[in-house]
């Protein structure tokens, strides 16, 4: 694997020698516009919108919309003018508790490889952030573009873990949500012990992307027919939207059982059909519970 930036860390005094490599990666399946009536590839043109005709790149410019319909145009030398210096260096600004971060500060993580000379400080790095639970929050620039990070202790690596700015995320405020005490004391109890109940060590093997899967298995069929097609699976049933009884069912989900079938309550009997009571013997008998 070839890394994508070679720098160091740096911080205080103490400068690290890296090699950042991705550490994730999304396996989507790619699919190509074809004409439907011989399948030839479609490709994609530049049109403009007041003639609809084709324009080459050498006459296309970036330009930033302020207002409807009113465009400024930015230039190369206006990007290089603002452009953020790229040192080669992560560096950290300082280290706070990993527990005091919310995760949705967190978006893609890099593991850094210590280059020659640096593999004592590294491990020594990585051995302080895990005893003492913090992260190392740092600024880095990766292919022009500046960005907040977390240097982070995963197992023997070292992850840098891009963040998101403050201002990049929306104010949950704007939606309708409910208040913490919605729940009644009974209801909390139930979910709390189907929490309890549904509880295993954390094993990520157990996750397999289901729909790839099945796309990928359809396509092999299609391909193993000649492209032929195949009955269509008849739709999934949709779940029912009425109210319903919170406790019942997480009593029905601890319990395992299916939801139970609505039945009506039996109608009292009226006076005149109400058995009578049994007259006794001379011997008197106990029922045991």
């Amino acid at each position: 694997m070839r890394a994508i930036w070679k720098g160091s860390i740096s911080f205080g005094l103490v400068n690290i020698p890296i090699n950042l490599y991705p550490a994730t990666q999304r396996d989507e399946l790619k699919f190509h516009l074809l004409r439907k009536s011989d399948l030839s590839p479609v490709n994609y043109k530049r049109v403009a919108e007041a003639d609809g005709k084709e324009v080459p790149w050498e006459e296309i410019v970036k330009g930033y919309k302020y207002e409807e319909g009113k465009y400024i145009v930015i230039k190369e030398e206006d990007f290089k003018r603002v452009d953020v210096e790229a040192t080669q260096t992560v560096d950290i600004q300082g280290f706070v508790s990993l527990d005091e971060i919310n995760p949705i500060f967190f978006n893609k993580p890099y593991y850094m490889e210590p280059t020659k000379g640096g593999g004592k400080a590294y491990g020594l790095v990585r051995d302080a952030l895990n005893q003492t639970g913090k992260v190392g929050i740092a600024k880095v620039v990766i292919k022009t573009r500046e960005h907040l990070a977390a240097v982070k202790p995963n197992g023997k690596a070292l992850v840098l873990e891009l963040m998101h700015f403050a201002d990049e995320l929306l104010d949950p405020e704007m939606l309708k949500l409910p208040h913490g005490d919605s729940a009644s004391k009974a209801e909390m109890e139930m979910a709390k012990s189907l929490v309890d109940k549904l509880s295993a060590k954390w094993d990520p093997a157990k996750y397999k992307d289901d729909y790839k899967s099945a796309l990928l298995e359809l396509i092999e069929k299609k391909i193993e027919s000649g492209g032929k097609e195949s009955k269509a699976p008849a739709p999934r049933a949709k779940l029912p939207s009425k109210t319903i009884d919170l406790v019942e069912v997480l009593r029905q989900s601890l319990q395992g059982a299916a939801p139970a079938k609505k039945t009506r309550a039996p109608r009292p009997r009226s006076r005149s059909k109400m058995p009578r009571a049994p007259k006794l013997g001379g011997k008197k008998r106990f029922q045991h519970a």
